[in-house]
């Protein structure tokens, strides 16, 4: 048992204190938070601006008979959104990942960027899913009320249909989040520094797979919960803000 406790003790030491590797640690987890941060900007934005133009091409385009100009053009951007999300969605993110490294960013190699783009891009064929959902789950009837009201179709987008849209969506964007924190976890494939990279890093040099592996996944639980934390009080908030 004395042998066991020994063994423990220099494996926890040579894991964490030798050379400082807890700081290796925490720098890779900067890191791992810096990509997510900006990827779930970047997913945000690019998602609202494909779902907005896929439901108007729904609600306004689609059933039109006679188009206009902005309507073609609408038309024109719906294929090309359909189009990034077929692509988006049925290839793996890894390979996208090392796409946007050694294909997209091979003469400068700047492997943070090119993380941060790709996972945000990936992030943004699903929120732009899930929020079309949320927009065309509103009934049209709300629409209409706006236009009596004297909303032109951008400030009814804006004022009346994202909000409400937005209630709808939060679990399934939560979980969109949530796991977009735990896929950086490859961005170890281009270099990487993150969180993941460090632990096997370590492993790799201690030949100690235990306290590495089991501190990342501890350090990630951790993680979700307080994002799931934070989410719930924010679902719960807009959700009283009803009443």
């Amino acid at each position: 048992m004395q042998e066991f406790f020994d063994s423990t003790r220099d494996n926890f030491i040579s894991t964490f204190l030798v050379e400082d590797r807890w700081q290796q640690l925490l720098s890779g987890l900067g890191i791992t938070l810096l990509i997510t941060f900006f990827a779930v900007i970047i997913g945000i934005i690019l998602g609202c601006l494909i779902a907005i133009v896929r439901s108007t091409y729904e609600t306004n385009v689609k059933t039109k008979k006679c188009l206009t100009f902005g309507d073609y053009i609408i038309k024109v951007l719906n294929v090309i959104c359909k189009i990034y999300l077929t692509i988006i969605r049925g290839t793996p993110v890894v390979v996208q990942l090392m796409i946007m490294y050694f294909i997209i960013f091979a003469n400068s190699r700047d492997s943070i960027l090119a993380a941060i783009l790709s996972f945000g891009i990936n992030s943004g064929a699903y929120v732009a899913e899930i929020i079309r959902s949320g927009i065309m789950s509103i009934d049209k009837g709300q629409f209409e009320a706006s236009r009596s009201l004297g909303f032109n179709y951008k400030d009814t987008m804006i004022h009346i249909i994202l909000p409400q849209a937005f209630k709808n969506v939060l679990p399934a964007l939560g979980n969109e989040f949530i796991v977009l924190l735990k896929e950086t976890s490859v961005a170890g494939y281009v270099a990487v520094q993150d969180l993941t990279y460090v632990a096997n890093l370590i492993r790799s040099r201690t030949y100690e797979a235990f306290f590495p592996l089991i501190t990342t996944a501890v350090i990630y639980l951790v993680l979700v919960m307080i994002l799931t934390f934070f989410l719930g009080k924010l679902e719960r908030r807009l959700r009283n803000s009803d009443h």
